[in-house]
């Protein structure tokens, strides 16, 4: 109830209700922009000081190592599983993104952190940055895999050739163009390079980016979980006559996907804060960057399929519900 009552879960709320009722309220996509490079900048500015303190040691490495691998393992996974109810080349998409993360997500569970004043490293930033792009990456390497799986098997035929097949595969998606898209993304770059700034800088810096990174961050946050709460629910139609097992999978994967974080927390024996937030990088969806490439790299997907699952269903339940519930587990657990 705590968690429903913050003020930016409440702006969240009103931006879902008003987007049911068709409310011609809307932000400009510009500002939404600013707004969405903004919490990154703050973010890793925040990360990067934090890291100013504890330094890169064995078990910041460790942190992200255990990262990555949720960040491999999740998509694998969800793509055998999902396979079984849409095509191959859905199951890819949808396995991608819910393989990536939500930073929207992430910071908002950092807010809720914070406001508990329950600590947290600032490499979980960089842990964030990069389970991004595994998943992109596994979907191209799947995707390139059906393709070649589907091109038209050719025999030879005296002194000629003929093709068994009347529909040619389209040509794999090169993977060194989808790594390069991946990893020089903008959002990614300014999330790093605040955090470098923040780490160079340390006590000074913080001090005099406090207005900055710090006294606007919640209300900056209000505003854009705002604008999320608008697109969450213009994107609910988009789910109607999906079958039943996609919305389960969109409910119930989060959830799978939390525990296999919160048992690897316990295994590495993270303290709570990293183990609440490495559960919801793990159980949350890409919404914006997955998408965005898997429209070019997996044009055979339905973007409707994966875009409304991640942003109709996922995202509103981890804002209003998952991250409350994945602080408790991880603070029964991990203390």
């Amino acid at each position: 109830m705590q968690n429903i009552l913050d003020p930016a879960i409440l702006f969240f709320v009103f931006g879902v209700l008003a987007g049911t009722v068709k409310s011609n309220l809307e932000i400009p996509p510009a500002i939404s922009r600013f707004l969405s490079l903004y919490l990154l900048m703050a973010l890793g500015l925040k990360g990067g000081f934090a890291l100013s303190h504890s330094g890169l040691t064995a078990y910041v490495g460790l942190s992200l190592a255990a990262a990555v691998a949720l960040a491999i393992t999740i998509p694998v996974v969800g793509y055998c599983v999902l396979r079984r109810f849409v095509s191959d080349f859905d199951a890819a998409a949808v396995a991608a993104t819910y393989g990536s993360v939500s930073a929207v997500t992430f910071v908002t569970a950092v807010q809720n952190l914070e406001s508990q004043h329950v600590a947290y490293g600032g490499h979980m930033a960089a842990a964030m940055a990069l389970m991004e792009s595994p998943a992109i990456i596994m979907a191209v390497v799947f995707a390139n895999a059906l393709r070649r799986k589907a091109a038209p098997a050719v025999v030879a035929l005296g002194g000629g050739v003929a093709a068994l097949g009347t529909q040619p595969a389209k040509a794999g998606i090169p993977l060194g163009k989808i790594l390069h898209e991946s990893f020089t993304d903008g959002a990614q770059l300014l999330l790093l390079g605040a955090m470098a700034v923040g780490l160079i800088t340390g006590d000074a810096g913080k001090a005099a980016m406090q207005p900055f990174s710090g006294d606007l961050f919640k209300g900056m946050l209000s505003f854009f979980l705002l604008d999320m709460g608008l697109m969450a629910a213009r994107n609910l139609p988009q789910i109607k006559g999906k079958s039943p097992a996609l919305i389960a999978y969109a409910v119930l994967g989060p959830l799978v996907h939390a525990s296999l974080a919160l048992g690897l927390a316990y295994l590495l024996n993270l303290p709570v804060g990293d183990g609440t937030l490495l559960m919801v990088l793990a159980a949350s969806a890409s919404y914006i960057a997955v998408p965005a490439v898997l429209r070019y790299a997996l044009p055979e997907a339905n973007p409707s399929l994966y875009f409304g699952l991640s942003l109709g269903v996922t995202f509103p339940l981890n804002i209003l519900f998952g991250i409350p519930v994945y602080a408790a587990l991880a603070q029964a657990v991990l203390t």
